[in-house]
């Protein structure tokens, strides 16, 4: 099956992983998910993230790690919410002082600018605006 948004595939998953309380989440691999993992292992969302062969040869699996706090019946996800900013039907670029405050510094923005992926509190120290990926709290 095609999927014409992978990133909302990925935190589709994500989401639906931390509502039935898995450990971890498995999805087809790309550039762009490693770097959206690797940002939200950075910034303490996730355990760990790692690119593993998949059943069939060439095909790369990403396996993400969730982050839980708590004890057993009371333990939470560290992650509360995952959006989708921009779309494939609507793109939504900004400039470096229009970058949004998630939360007010609690969540994170995933910005893709012309150096790569980063946070949005990366973008605005680097002086760069860019396409608003998703915003994680």
């Amino acid at each position: 099956m095609t999927v014409s948004d992978p990133i909302a595939d990925m935190l589709t998953r994500i989401r639906n992983a931390i509502m039935a309380g898995r450990p971890s989440v498995s999805m087809p691999s790309s550039k762009v998910k490693s770097e959206i993992a690797r940002i939200l292992k950075e910034e303490g969302f996730i355990v760990e993230y790692e690119v593993v062969d998949g059943e069939k040869p060439g095909f790369k699996v990403l396996r993400i790690t969730l982050k839980y706090v708590g004890e057993r019946r009371e333990r939470s996800c560290v992650i509360t919410n995952l959006e989708r900013v921009s779309r494939p039907g609507r793109r939504i670029y900004t400039q470096k002082k229009d970058i949004p405050w998630v939360l007010s510094g609690m969540g994170i923005a995933i910005v893709s600018t012309s150096k790569g992926l980063m946070t949005g509190q990366q973008a605005r120290r680097a002086n760069m605006g860019g396409e608003i990926i998703c915003k994680v709290w």
